[in-house]
Parts: structure tokens; sequence; C-alpha cells
């Protein structure tokens, strides 16, 4: 297993700081890499970068810095079905190999963000199944426990991320893959909207449904990767642009989920699934219980309806003349699609559009559905030998999700009681990226990295800057959120400000005031309906008020200021950088006293 060091994208990018000793570790690990694969204890990898490929992509960073490039430097991995220029394309199959002279549209936006690839990863043969067994490269070595399956497809991208070897990596979600891994490797998948992320240069499996996924170590890390990655792609005919306007977390998140769940007989799944719930109502946050038959009446399309004709349409020439050379149990999966006609196909849409609107129809009153990832974690033993049924079961929740266009955000839950990792998922209507992560955060305890993307301001909306008591899980942060306030970005101010902890405030207040000479203070920037900011400013007591202040990336905003008049008998904290970090100072101290 690798190490844990420097492994997410924020970390990466500090060690970027010191270029040579970046270089070298960047190096150093590449080469453990390509040992430790020689010797076949890497089965999570195809094909690695050489170091000569390797260090052509860092010669190519020499004319920027981490400032210019939002992935400078940041290492990752790309499942081998996505084309990277000169590194070979084999969708797990040999016979199949060739060797692109283009990157697929997404890993050309993540080069041109500084991102840096390692290689390509194992997957379920032709991105088919669910669970990681199906490959001739060996079966990816779940980290937590070998003798249980990594989940697939995207079985290596995320075995990758999980060892620390990427701090990100890729992969493809046709019907749960980049959403199963995650669960089963303690990881953050985001599958976004069908067509948020550019499928150009990616292998089809089912092309009118693929995605191109996401794993991370966090929420902030996946949305960082897809700010670069979701970028309109004109050539891609299912590629669309995103809307300006796109749901985001007011309030407390409304949220529901399935009644009955299936467990198909995994009791240490159901029990880790009870704890998850039982926490989450510790929160004050309720599930309420909708009726899966729509859902789960949808899901067998995919599998077991003519979408299974996409994947021979994708291989149809390579399956007539090598059939041999491809994986048994996908060999029957893609054959199969010659079983549906023309008026199989139509009679299938014809169901699924009616089984979408019921499913469209019974979300509408909830920000997110929030299922299990999956219902059962295998062995490679079990897999092996019912590789069919145990597939399937791994899709039960997820299979539906691509057929009725939504999006969706698997998240690391509790641990179940033999140590493995649980997880569950978020699946929102079409757009909700946004809204999943926020609602990920909300659940997790998650904070805004500093480095997130801000998300976008709405027509009749006015940004609002925010240092102290008005600051996510802050005492006042309520008297944002219930004027049905929602978080825009974490950010700092430019570096010329000082903070002050006013005296006589309760709860504790601070002072933010214009210095050159100052620092940077960390703030929230908070969008507010501009019909709630007069009854917001009635709340603001003298001396506060609101002004406009300079943020980090030179941008003005209103934003909470302090007359100079309430500065006598106060406390500059301008050195804690932020109002959270003093207010934990304090309770720290009164911690020490009561030792």
């Amino acid at each position: 297993m690798m190490d844990d060091d420097n492994r997410n994208i924020d970390q990466w990018r500090a060690l970027w700081q010191q270029p040579e000793a970046a270089i070298e570790q960047l190096l150093t690990r590449q080469r453990a890499l390509l040992a430790a694969k020689e010797a076949g204890g890497a089965a999570e990898w195809i094909h690695l970068a050489t170091i000569p490929e390797l260090q052509a992509q860092i010669d190519a960073l020499k004319d920027s810095t981490p400032d210019d490039l939002p992935l400078y430097g940041v290492p990752y991995a790309v499942k081998d079905n996505i084309d990277v220029a000169g590194m070979p394309t084999t969708a797990a199959c040999p016979e199949f190999a060739h060797t692109p002279t283009d990157d697929a549209f997404v890993v050309a936006k993540l080069r041109a963000a500084g991102a840096i690839c390692l290689g390509k990863t194992n997957l379920d043969q032709f991105a088919t199944g669910l669970n990681g067994t199906r490959t001739p490269y060996g079966i990816p070595v779940n980290p937590f426990n070998e003798d249980y399956v990594p989940g697939g497809s995207s079985s290596g991208s995320a075995v990758a991320v999980s060892l620390g070897a990427a701090a990100f990596s890729l992969g493809t979600d046709t019907a749960g893959s980049g959403r199963v891994p995650a669960g089963f490797n303690r990881l953050v998948g985001l599958k976004p909207t069908r067509g948020l992320i550019s499928t150009s240069g990616v292998l089809p499996a089912c092309r009118s449904l693929d995605c191109v996924s996401i794993f991370a170590h966090s929420i902030g890390d996946a949305e960082r990767v897809l700010a670069v990655a979701g970028s309109f792609d004109p050539a891609d005919p299912y590629g669309r642009p995103a809307p300006e306007q796109r749901p985001t977390l007011t309030g407390t998140p409304r949220l529901a989920t399935f009644a009955p769940i299936e467990w198909f007989g995994d009791t240490i799944q159901q029990a880790a699934w009870q704890t998850w719930r039982d926490g989450l109502a510790a929160q004050g946050i309720e599930l309420a219980e909708i009726d899966p038959t729509p859902f789960l009446a949808l899901a067998p399309l995919l599998y077991g309806g003519p979408w299974v004709a996409e994947r021979l349409a994708a291989l149809e020439t390579f399956a007539a003349e090598q059939p041999e050379a491809i994986h048994p149990v996908v060999r029957q999966i893609v054959l199969s699609g010659k079983n549906y006609s023309a008026v199989d196909t139509f009679k299938a849409e014809y169901q699924r559009m009616a089984l979408v609107r019921q499913i469209h129809d019974a979300l509408a009153p909830f920000d997110a559905l929030v299922v299990p990832t999956s219902p059962t974690f295998p062995t490679v033993a079990a897999m092996l030998a019912e590789p069919i049924q145990r597939n399937s079961e791994l899709g039960h929740y997820t299979n539906f999700v691509n057929l009725s266009d939504l999006s969706a955000l698997a998240i690391p839950a509790n641990p179940r009681s033999d140590g493995l990792p649980f997880g569950v998922t978020l699946i929102g209507k079409t757009w909700a990226d946004s809204l999943l992560a926020d609602i990920g955060r909300a659940l997790t305890g998650e904070t805004v990295s500093p480095d997130t993307p801000p998300k976008p301001l709405s027509k009749g909306e006015i940004a609002v800057a925010v240092v102290g008591a008005h600051l996510s899980g802050m005492p006042l942060n309520h008297q944002l959120t219930s004027r049905g306030g929602r978080l825009l970005q974490a950010t700092t101010t430019a570096p010329s400000y000082r903070l002050y902890a006013l005296a006589n405030t309760t709860p504790p207040k601070p002072g933010l005031v214009f210095d050159p000479a100052g620092a940077a203070i960390i703030v929230e920037v908070w969008a507010l309906p501009r019909p709630a900011l007069a009854d917001f400013l009635e709340e603001i007591p003298a001396p506060l008020g609101l002004g406009t202040l300079s943020l980090a990336d030179g941008t003005e905003v209103t934003g909470f200021v302090c007359e100079p008049r309430a500065l006598e008998g106060a406390a500059e904290v301008t050195s804690f950088g932020g109002w959270r970090a003093y207010i934990q100072s304090l309770k720290t101290a009164a911690g020490a006293k009561h030792v």
C-alpha cells in the first residue's frame, strides 16, 4: 500500500511550492509503481507512464506556476477506456489495444489545467461489470481486504486513489461504475449529469448513457476536478451545456429513501445502513420513505433490454472477428445484444419514458434520494462463483440512474462492523450536481475549501461576504439559511484587512477593518435573495454594517465591515487568519483550565 502523504489536491499543490521536492517525490512514486507492476503486485494499473513520459509532462509545466493552473502538478489516473495520447487504450482486452494520437476531450482539459497523468487503470473489460473481476490483467486488490471485490468497472481508478498513488482519477459510469467502486474503497464518486463531461475519446459502453466520473478523497476535490473537466464539448453529440442557474442547498436538506430496501441477505451491509440512519436522525435529518417500484422497474432495462445492443454496437466488428478475445462473461452479455429488434427498442423506450415521468414526479418534493451505494459487498470467490447474479445485485440501486437522466454522488459513511467501508449515494435531478455536493457536505461535515470554485450567482440574488458568527456552523448562520441563503464560496479577503474580537458582544462578534498593511482573512460568500437582504440588514447591530470588501481574486463584494469606534477594548486576532480559528483557541484554552 502506498503511504498517505501528499495524496490529495491541496497537499500536492503545496508540495509544488518546492518544485524540486515535488518532482523527486513524483518520480520516486512512479518508479515504485513501475517496480510493483513489474513484480505483479499492482493489478490496478494496465499501463504506467514511463519515466520519460512523466518527465515530459513535468517539463510542460515549466513556463507556469501553481498560481496559474488549478491542478498544477497534481498526479491522477485514467481508466483504460479513455484515451491518453501516446498511451495504449486496451479497455482491458490486449487484442483490442491501440495507441491514440490525441487525448480524450476531458484528458486534454486536465492536461491544460496542469494535472499529470500517471497511467491507465484496470477495469472490467469493455466497462461491462460492477465488480472488478472481469479482466485478464489481474483483479485489483481491495485495499481494505484482499478477499473482497474492489468494485467495477472502474476498479483500478478507485484502488489507485484509495492507495494514495493518485490524488484523483477518472472512471466511467453507465450502470454504477463510478459509484460502486467508490463505496468499496471509501472514496467520493461523482457521477455527473449526462453530457456535463464530454465522452469524446471515450470507448462507448452504452453511448447514450455513458458518463465520465471522478474518484477523489473529498467532495471538494471532486468539485475542483469537475470545474475543469465539466466543459461543454460541441463535438460531442451527447454533450450538453450546463444551465446558468442550477439548484444549490438552502436550509436543511429534504431527503428521501426507499422502503423497503433489499439487502440480498447481506446483514452486515444492512446494519451499517441502520447505523448511518441513526446518526442522521441524531443530526435532526429525517429520511422520508418512498416507493421504489418505478425505479426498480426501470433498472432491468439496462442489462435485460435493448440497451445491451448499444454495447454490441460499440464492439460489433471486433466481436465478430475476435469473439474468443473477449472475457467469457462479457462476451455473453455483449452478444446478447443480437436478441433485440428495432421494435423491441422502441417498446423499451416507451416503457422507459413512462417510468422516468413517475421517477421525476416522485423526486420532485425532495432535494435528493439517498440509497446504500451497494446492498451487498461480496467476496471475490462469491463473485466468481455467481458472476451474473452477484453483479446484478451490486447494481440494484445504481442501474436506473442514467436511464432516468439523474445526477449522483457517492460518499463514504461509517465503516461496517467488520471494518470494510460502507457508503451511501445521493441521487438528484438533472443538473443537481452542485446541490448534491452541498448535501454531501452537510451530511459528512466536510467544510468548503477556499480553492473550491465559486458557484454562480443567480438572477434576483446578491452576494454577501461574512466573516464571523454568520459562517457555516456558527451561531448566527441561521440568519442566512432561514432567508434562503446559499453558500457560493469559501475564500479569503485580499491581504489588506485586520480582524478584531469586539468587546462585550454575545455571541462573540468580529470586527473587520481595512488596513493596507493587514493580512488575508477567511470569509464565506453567500447568495441572498434580494428581497431578503433588507430584512437581514435589520439584524445587523451597530457598530457593524455592510460595505465593500476586496477578495483574494481581486473581485469586490458586499460584506461585513466595522466602524473604527468599535475597536475600543477590542483584541486584535488577525494572526489567527479567521474567526473560526480564534473561537477554537478560546475553547481550547477553556478546556485546558478544567484539566
